[in-house]
């Protein structure tokens, strides 16, 4: 059990839930997913929440649909093997968990990452359920993986394990079935490879059936910027609340992927000052503000470390390996990394250096101890299944563009994601409030992405 997970349940006895019924909805899951303690954390965070909502609506408690909603549809393990470049044969495991498809095809990314494993994927999706119905769009939850490392890895080799993955895996993938798309891992350069295997595989041109895709073969405009953008977003919004905004601000982001360099690409748009980024070895403060185009071709191109920024940057930033970049002084936090990446003693040193907000990129990146100090502090907390849900938007966006075999603008794209992200602010402050807890958005996000799958459920059948 991680220690997030040991927190959680020491200070909860009965795990802190409000009723005996969901508190054996729980033990039940525990003893069915042994092992499994990232998934325990999701769940049990989505438990906690769901007593105001079950209170004025009895229903949803009823026909087994809480149990039903924490159990996948389907979970898809399999062998994955392959040959690296001096001809050894490899021998990974591939994962898909199709947990939810009341809204629409399942849809959630591939992650690739030694850490991979069925508690992990089975987190992923659970989450990826709550955060595709706070879109509004109709796509249901789903995600996987493997437990491959791309890291250090010619293009040779990730391309015959891509295709090796591709051969299992597609025969469960369709437009209408399952759509995944890119995660820790698995950019642009994987999902070619794997959409190619899948054209191989089924004789067809379905672009619908990935998304991430390349712009010149069926991906869409600022798909690669949507969660990062989407997180900056939601934050301003949050702020907005508040009577804020982020220009002037000081922002504190962690990793240095994807959602990390365009979460501070569109902070530093709206006039805030990212002065951190990370990666497994440490991380930089510059506090001049980080430069954008250095850290793009050191990581985007050269696939190099942030310690190589520290290096080529000069006197105004420095590369720090002992502590974490939550030491560092700011109005506004941007966990962008991993799951359980913000605990309690960071949420404490952030709260005594005066954060106003902490937003989260990744996913469950702050352990469940942290919300709590960062709430009861009054700081405004976003909810990674909230703040975050611009790329999966942005992603069924992309399928929209491919079945209407259109290409939209970059502007129109950003255009759709800010009304989006609006419109997920929207209803989670919205939610909260009508549920009696005004300004808390880990409750409002999943109680309204609750009762939209809910009823969906309850719409369709015992099934």
């Amino acid at each position: 059990m991680s220690p997030s997970s040991q927190t959680a349940r020491s200070r909860h006895p009965e795990h802190g839930l409000a009723t005996p019924e969901l508190t054996s909805i729980y033990t039940e899951i525990l003893r069915r997913n042994a092992g499994e303690p990232e998934f325990h954390q999701a769940v049990l965070e989505v438990l906690q929440t769901l007593a105001p909502v079950l209170a004025t609506r009895p229903e949803l408690a009823e026909a087994g649909l809480i149990e039903r909603l924490c159990e996948p549809e389907r979970q898809i393990i399999f062998r994955v093997p392959w040959q690296d470049d001096v001809g050894q044969v490899r021998v990974n495991r591939g994962f898909r968990v199709e947990f939810n498809s009341a809204l629409g095809p399942y849809k959630g990314g591939l992650r690739f990452h030694p850490s991979v494993n069925l508690g992990i994927v089975k987190f992923l999706g659970f989450e990826q359920i709550f955060k595709n119905a706070l879109t509004g769009m109709n796509i249901g939850g789903g995600k996987g993986g493997s437990d491959f490392d791309p890291k250090g890895r010619s293009d040779a080799e990730v391309m015959r394990f891509c295709q090796s993955f591709m051969t299992e895996l597609s025969r469960h993938l369709g437009e209408h079935t399952d759509v995944p798309a890119g995660d820790i891992g698995v950019g642009g350069r994987e999902i070619g490879f794997l959409f190619g295997q899948y054209r191989r595989m089924t004789n067809r041109w379905e672009a619908g059936v990935l998304t991430g895709k390349g712009l010149d073969w069926g991906g869409s405009q600022a798909r690669t910027e949507a969660t990062g953008y989407g997180n900056v977003l939601f934050t301003a919004e949050m702020l907005n609340v508040r009577g804020e905004d982020l220009h002037g601000q000081q922002v504190v982001v962690s990793g240095s992927g994807n959602v990390a360099i365009y979460s501070i690409e569109k902070a530093q748009a709206l006039g805030a000052n990212v002065v951190t980024c990370s990666d497994s070895g440490g991380y930089v403060v510059d506090e001049k503000g980080i430069d954008l185009s250095l850290l793009k071709q050191i990581k985007e191109v050269e696939r190099g470390r942030v310690s190589d920024y520290a290096d080529r940057r000069g006197p105004s930033a420095r590369y720090v390996t002992d502590g974490q970049v939550w030491d560092v002084p700011c109005d506004v936090a941007l966990p962008s990394a991993t799951q359980n990446e913000l605990d309690s003693g960071a949420a404490q040193t952030l709260v005594g250096n005066g954060v106003k907000a902490v937003s989260e990129g990744a996913n469950m990146p702050t352990t469940p101890a942290a919300v709590r100090v960062l709430q009861e502090a009054g700081v405004a907390f976003g909810p990674g299944k909230a703040a975050n849900a611009g790329g999966v938007a942005t992603s069924a966006l992309e399928m929209q563009q491919n079945a209407g075999r259109d290409s939209w603008s970059f502007s129109r794209t950003e255009e759709r994601l800010a009304e989006i992200m609006r419109d997920i602010h929207a209803a989670c402050h919205e939610t909260a409030e009508r549920h009696g807890v005004p300004g808390d958005y880990v409750t409002g996000a999943n109680a309204a992405g609750f009762e939209r799958v809910a009823d969906a459920m309850l719409a369709q059948g015992l099934i």
